[in-house]
């Protein structure tokens, strides 16, 4: 007799990443818009509340496609074959990135699929079967990678993925961890304080730190462990979103700017 799924438990993997890229993306139209037409992040502060608001909701979807690298990680047929495909998009990506965001970040910026591969890479040298010490050297290799090729979440994201699944069995803790890396990447913000105006600084950091909890929560209560009902067009839908929602972005904020 199968286990009935609790009623709460409203979102497949699907609806978890559409979710996801959804916010993402008018996040990032909001943000990248404002960059683009002012030439810098500054142009933040003077926004309506709403539009800045909408600015940092994106962060919702960084932790949930780290979830899901360690979700896939303990799933997927061929883990191989799956970290082959994350670099293959993260090269097909680089392009329309630096289209997006080399006036703000510099040629030598990645896109987050690097980071996303470095974590499966990591999850994959965790579980190996070499000596502790040499799957520890090969986790901060492969962290520390990111930190190199200047991929979006740097160390962080690699963090977070490790933990997300080396934690998956132990939920308090996994919680606590979560967390505590959830402040230690955001709270930094704090040291701005009196260079930005402060109701704006905290407004940023708590709606920062408010997605990540909201994205846990939904990856931790909400989500019902399934596949969409059709997995393999779900899969290439969010692959090939990715790149496309930087040209989408591009075309609209150049449009902007020249308003």
């Amino acid at each position: 007799m199968t286990k009935e799924t609790p009623k709460y438990k409203i979102f497949n993997r699907d609806m978890m990443k559409c979710l996801a890229v959804f916010i993402m993306f008018w996040g990032h139209l909001a943000g990248w818009a404002v960059q683009y037409k002012y030439g810098n992040a500054e142009a933040f502060y003077t926004l309506p509340m709403w539009e800045y608001i909408l600015i940092y909701t994106s962060l919702f979807c960084p932790p949930v496609m780290f979830f899901f690298i360690a979700d896939g990680f303990k799933y997927t047929r061929d883990r191989k074959k799956y970290a082959k495909r994350l670099l293959l998009f993260a090269c097909i990506t680089q392009p329309f990135d630096w289209l997006c965001c080399h006036k703000f970040s510099g040629w030598w910026h990645c896109n987050v699929i690097f980071t996303l591969f470095f974590g499966l890479l990591a999850l994959m040298a965790w579980e190996s079967r070499f000596k502790l010490w040499q799957r520890i050297a090969l986790v901060i290799l492969c962290d520390g990678a990111t930190a190199l090729i200047m991929s979006d979440w740097l160390v962080f994201g690699v963090l977070f993925i490790f933990i997300l699944h080396v934690l998956r069995d132990k939920p308090k803790a996994r919680c606590i961890a979560y967390m505590s890396l959830t402040a230690l990447y955001f709270l930094p913000n704090l040291f701005s304080l009196g260079k930005v105006p402060t109701d704006r600084l905290i407004i940023q950091i708590a709606v920062m730190m408010l997605m990540f909890i909201l994205a846990y929560l939904c990856m931790t209560v909400f989500y019902n462990g399934r596949k969409g009902k059709h997995p393999t067009l779900a899969k290439w839908f969010f692959y090939g979103f990715y790149p496309a929602h930087y040209l989408i972005i591009w075309i609209v904020s150049v449009y902007i700017s020249r308003k």
